[in-house]
């Protein structure tokens, strides 16, 4: 179809392409139309916040065959060879309406450990740090103006493990030792005597989501001895063992659905409800060690309530409001999806409330897969190896996207900014140490 378009007594002739607009899951946007080959990103962008009745103007990434369109329909069209006798499928999707500065220089670098830097996290609201160290010690540090806040003594091994209540209450370490301590971020001081019950040493710790539970409660740990543990702050006790796994539990996860997952070294991947400790699901497929689990709500379910515009909550029920209505948001209308990466070079992606049978298997890494992490708005999975490289994929279907080789050494682990558009990886090769903390014990800041 052709469009004539006048201008100053001159005829353009203006292509039309028939394109469907779908959401990322898949859902279209009204029918298909006819659009100029002219539209670029911009165009479309008017047409979808048009078409959603959005009173403030959003801004939305578009996408054929998972490739970005960032040029108009028509050069698309011809540099991919794109037959115009079929509809175009075009993916939009949401993006943060904030945008993080690209990381150019290393702002601060935090003295104080006198052994490696072996756990870092990140306050929900972003304006603390913690970090454990072979020290035995856990140091807060205030991110305004770079310096130590607190430091707490009081483990008898190295900290392993970090985590912040969605809250931001409490902090949780775990140690080699085995045993867990929970502190008070405002004074640095412990919360109770340390919580004891895991034989071995602790692989992974993870708070219940505010969405279900407010004030902050229940946190469940994870440990070397096979068995992973919940356990509540104000009664200062375990009150489940999730007992099942025939070797090491490496990973564990508290679901925004309510469920806890862990991955073992025994292959497995056990799904258990929380009112008394069930095992209701077993996820199956892997051939090697499961080493690392992710969700694709993680990052709503680790901030709760608070985003980019600092707002401050009066009442745990405000905040538990905010948190659901953030969790709903993100979530849409799909199930919540799980991500393993494993000894043996595969990932598996899991709809574990729909299924015990994996949605895809992703493969291509050609060593083991250290690490896997959804991006904050759940549209990408990115995971990185011992072969050196981090690949990027599509956190809906599992499809991969790109390869990043730019370490000479195993990547370790990898980190997404808060808007999804930026990627950081730590390696062996000692690159780009991103409050990760490492062998010189130090703590790097990076800002842009």
């Amino acid at each position: 179809m052709e469009v004539e378009a006048s201008g100053q007594g001159e005829m353009e002739i203006v292509n039309n392409v028939m394109c469907l607009l779908t959401d990322p899951e898949g859902a279209p946007l009204g029918p298909a139309m006819y659009l100029p080959q002219n539209s670029g990103p911009q165009q479309l962008q008017q047409i979808v916040n048009q078409l959603l009745n959005n009173e403030e103007k959003l801004p939305y990434a578009f996408y054929i065959s998972d490739q970005e369109l960032l040029v108009p329909l028509g050069t698309y069209l011809e540099k991919h060879k794109v037959s115009v006798e079929k509809v175009l499928s075009i993916v939009y999707q949401p993006q943060a309406i904030f945008r993080i500065r690209p990381v150019s220089r290393c702002s601060a670098t935090i003295a104080g450990h006198t052994e490696p830097v072996l756990s870092v996290a990140f306050s929900p609201d972003g304006l603390h740090l913690a970090s454990g160290s072979g020290d035995t010690t856990v140091r807060l540090w205030d991110l305004n103006t770079q310096t130590p806040l607190h430091t707490c003594t009081g483990h008898r091994n190295w900290v392993l493990c970090i985590a912040w209540s969605p809250d931001g209450k409490y902090l949780v370490s775990g140690s080699k030792a085995g045993e867990l301590q929970c502190w008070d971020p405002q004074t640095g001081k412990p919360n109770g005597s340390p919580l004891n019950g895991h034989k071995k040493w602790i692989t992974g710790i993870s708070w219940e989501p505010v969405h279900l539970s407010a004030p902050c409660r229940r946190f469940v740990s994870a440990s070397k001895d096979g068995d992973a543990r919940i356990w509540d702050v104000a009664l200062k006790k375990c009150v489940m063992c999730l007992s099942g796994h025939t070797l090491a539990v490496t990973c564990v996860k508290w679901g925004g659905d309510g469920m806890i997952y862990t991955g073992s070294q025994d292959c497995t991947i056990k799904v258990w409800e929380t009112s008394q400790g069930k095992l209701i699901r077993e996820l199956k497929g892997h051939g090697h060690w499961v080493n690392s689990l992710a969700l694709s709500t993680e990052y709503v379910l680790r901030t709760g309530a608070f985003d980019h515009t600092s707002k401050r909550y009066s009442s745990p029920e405000e905040m538990k409001k905010v948190a659901l209505e953030r969790y709903n948001k993100m979530k849409g209308n799909a199930p919540e999806r799980l991500v393993s990466g494993s000894d043996d070079f595969t990932m598996f992606l899991w709809e574990p409330f729909v299924s015990k049978h994996p949605k895809t298997r992703m493969t291509g890494h050609q060593q083991l897969v250290n690490h896997v992490c959804f991006s904050p708005d759940g549209q990408w999975l990115a995971s990185a190896s011992f072969d050196k490289s981090v690949k990027l994929w599509n956190g809906i279907t599992g499809t991969f996207v790109a390869a990043f080789r730019g370490h000479v050494g195993p990547v370790y682990q990898i980190s997404w900014s808060a808007d999804s558009r930026l990627i950081l990886s730590g390696s062996k090769d000692s690159t780009l140490k991103v409050a990760s903390g490492g062998k010189d014990r130090m703590l790097k800041l990076w800002m842009g």
